[in-house]
């Protein structure tokens, strides 16, 4: 048998079924494990080696550089052809090549050059420096964000609404960016796709070449598509073209970059006719597992429905923990990971995922600690996130201000107008004084000067207002005060490093419970030695060792962490998914967006069926946030799995209350043999309008416990909603 042959033999029937689909245009719901890369580029083969087409006149989209190339390979390896000439490509890189072709068409140089995000971003740095523009209220990034966010919804300047000022000056932006970079002979990452659209929708003779010339177009992860990526394909579509889009409704998880779940409705609506063909058995996961993830996402509505199944047998139950605390949960899981590893697993085998970058720095401190080599999959540690790095080096500058390396780190972050030439000249007068940069400040020279002698007043301003504080409050204020929280607040996707920054603040707060040290500001005396050392002192360098520390070398075995976003496309025989609490997960900003609890679901649902063997998911009681214990209430998609598939590692019976959707107050939890005491809540009431110095004005929704052990439950609305908070420490204020 042939190569080509045997993949035949090895298609179950359904996937036999779309691969030798007659030219009829199909939508293909491929479910996880589903093997839908083998349907595709299988279904290529057959096309070709039946006759039906030539390679050339096959398109075939996916939306990473990896998977096309997967795709390219499997194909060589089936049929004995050249490849080189195919169109297989991601948008961006199938746009370009057909700007490349058509340059003159789309009004552009011959050699145009494309930008990548940090070139794109420097580019509009320097047109707002030439505009004087002021670039406190009309951020670099801000404006990249609103200039991509118009170009994929196929905006041009012109139509683009101008309402208020903020929206007329940053179309006034996007016209003298659009003329810099025509004049410049280059090319962002949106306008590769925008560009072709519009060759395509207004050269009828250029469109109709392209659909002639390709026959079949078929279009992987489709339910990630946005609307100008689907208006793309449509244009391709001729009235012979035979189209497959291989998707899954419930794995769509990609709204905040414009991904359009609708789209495969409107695909079957368009093109398939009804024409749905549904891949469901998963050769992945065990049936348990499968069972969990059936169930929860059968609560969504609007899917277009399938069930995954397997042959392999149930295998081990979905094991549910809950711990204590953060730190419980961190704990059970590493100790999990050790049994494992000493049964023989490879530890590049097991993933720990989370739903939020925050969450990881709990665990990367007990596998540090324990000496497990692990991998941060398509990200950072905790430490070495940039917004960690920058509050850490304000907090260097407070210890000790002759550090010039947190110096020129966040001298002018966020901007503060002290550009490279100023920070050029205070370099020369610290070389000509032999002093480090902070010491030169008085000898700066130029315009600038004034405002590194504001630089250095607020630091000193702010080791004033500390020098008296505990270390998690210390924290706080300089992240608060350092404008820091302000900043990441204008960016379009600013939320993870706001909520890192408050992870640090838990940080240093477990790090004097754990390291012994004072509550206070009060320097301690080091156990080996004589040295004086600050809190602070002490949790500057605890971090530092954990930064340098334990991450795996390349090719090492390691543990593998990482969001559920980052696990999309990826398997491991053993995974943990932590923080099913409300407000985690699904998070809480989720609870005040249309359709966010859907997508949340969709998101846990991505979670649960990247497990082949093993699936534990873990809750804790109480989480440090702010520095503060937080205490939590149980998700509500633990309430939507089959209890027939879970196994509690616990006692069933939670602290927790469920979630119940037609509870007209907030569930909170009953804390085991916790007494009520309705009469003494220090002068709180429910009802009652309070104020909280961070998350504003908001009203009492709930009270528990009595005396200096009083807890209240507190609605502030907006992207805070519900807070518990300890009355004795949280300094609430009465309206």
């Amino acid at each position: 048998m042939t190569p080509f042959e045997q993949q035949m033999s090895r298609l179950n029937p359904t996937q036999l079924q779309a691969v030798t689909l007659p030219s009829q245009s199909a939508l293909v719901l491929a479910g996880a494990g589903s093997g839908k890369t083998s349907v595709l580029t299988t279904r290529m083969a057959w096309l070709i080696s039946t006759g039906q087409v030539t390679p050339q006149s096959i398109l075939a989209v996916t939306f990473t550089n990896k998977a096309a190339k997967e795709m390219m390979t499997r194909l060589s390896s089936l049929l004995p052809i050249n490849t080189r000439g195919m169109w297989v490509g991601t948008f961006h890189g199938l746009c370009n090549r057909f700007l490349r072709a058509h340059y003159r068409d789309a009004n552009l140089p011959q050699a145009f050059q494309i930008l990548d995000t940090a070139d794109q971003l420097s580019s509009i740095k320097r047109l707002l420096k030439a505009m004087n523009i002021d670039t406190e209220k009309f951020q670099p990034k801000q404006v990249q964000y609103f200039i991509n966010g118009a170009k994929e919804e196929g905006l041009r300047p012109a139509d683009c609404d101008t309402g208020d000022f903020f929206q007329r000056k940053m179309v006034e932006i996007y016209v003298a960016y659009e003329a810099q970079c025509q004049r410049e002979g280059v090319v962002d990452f949106p306008e590769l796709l925008l560009r072709a659209y519009e060759v395509l929708s207004k050269n009828d003779a250029l469109r109709a070449h392209y659909q002639a010339r390709f026959a079949h177009i078929l279009i992987d992860e489709f339910q990630d598509t946005n609307n100008l990526q689907y208006a793309w394909i449509k244009l391709l579509a001729g009235q012979n073209t035979v189209l497959m889009a291989v998707g899954d409704d419930d794995q769509s998880i990609y709204a905040f970059r414009g991904a359009r779940v609708e789209n495969m409705r409107l695909f079957e609506a368009e093109f398939a006719k009804n024409n749905l063909i549904k891949l469901e058995q998963n050769y992945r996961s065990f049936g348990h597992i499968l069972d969990a993830a059936n169930e929860l996402i059968s609560q969504n509505t609007n899917r277009l429905g399938k069930d995954l199944w397997t042959d392999k047998g149930h295998g081990e139950p979905v094991r549910i923990y809950e711990a204590a605390s953060d730190f419980s949960e961190a704990q059970f899981v590493i100790e999990e990971i050790k049994a494992q590893i000493n049964e023989g697993q490879m530890r590049r085998d097991i993933a720990v995922l989370y739903r939020a970058n925050a969450q990881s720095r709990v665990i990367e401190h007990g596998l540090f600690n324990a000496g497990i080599p692990y991998r941060v999959y398509g990200g950072l540690r905790f430490f070495e996130r940039a917004e960690v790095k920058h509050a850490l080096s304000y907090l260097r500058l407070l210890d000790n201000p002759h550090d010039d390396t947190a110096f020129i780190r966040v001298v002018n972050f966020p901007a503060r107008g002290i550009g490279a030439r100023t920070l050029e000249l205070l370099q020369d007068a610290a070389r000509l004084h032999n002093c480090s940069l902070w010491s030169a400040v008085p000898f700066a020279t130029g315009s600038g000067a004034a405002k590194l002698m504001g630089f250095t007043r607020m630091i000193d301003a702010l080791r004033f207002d500390t020098q008296h504080l505990p270390l998690p409050e210390l924290v706080d204020h300089v992240i608060a005060h350092s404008t820091l929280i302000a900043h990441y607040k204008n960016e379009k996707e600013g939320q993870d490093r706001i909520e890192n920054l408050n992870e640090l603040v838990n940080a240093a707060a477990a790090f004097t419970q754990i390291e012994g040290h004072a509550s206070d500001a009060t320097a301690l005396q080091s156990d080996t030695d004589n040295t004086i050392i600050t809190p602070l002192a002490g949790f500057l360098s605890h971090a530092a060792l954990e930064a340098g520390d334990n991450q795996a070398q390349a090719g090492q075995d390691a543990v593998q962490l990482m969001t559920v976003h980052a696990a999309k496309g990826l398997e491991f025989k053993t995974v943990f998914i932590l923080g099913l609490e409300e407000g985690l997960f699904p998070h809480e900003n989720s609870l005040n967006e249309q359709g966010g609890v859907e997508e949340e679901r969709r998101l846990m649902y991505v979670a649960i069926t990247r497990a082949q063997d093993r699936l534990y998911m873990t809750l804790a009681q109480q989480r440090m946030l702010h520095g503060q214990t937080r205490y939590g209430i149980k998700s509500r998609f633990l309430d939507e799995l089959p209890e027939a598939s879970l196994k509690w590692l616990t006692p069933r019976a939670s602290v927790y209350t469920a979630w119940d959707n037609t509870a007209s107050e907030v569930a909170t939890p009953s804390f085991g043999s916790y007494k009520k005491d309705e009469n003494n809540t220090m002068g709180f009431r429910v009802g009652q309008a309070v104020h909280h110095a961070k998350f504003g004005d908001g009203v009492v929704v709930k009270l528990e416990g009595s005396g200096e052990d009083t807890r209240a439950y507190v609605n502030f609305g907006g992207s805070y909603g519900i807070k518990c908070l300890a009355l004795n420490v949280a300094k609430l204020e009465v309206k």
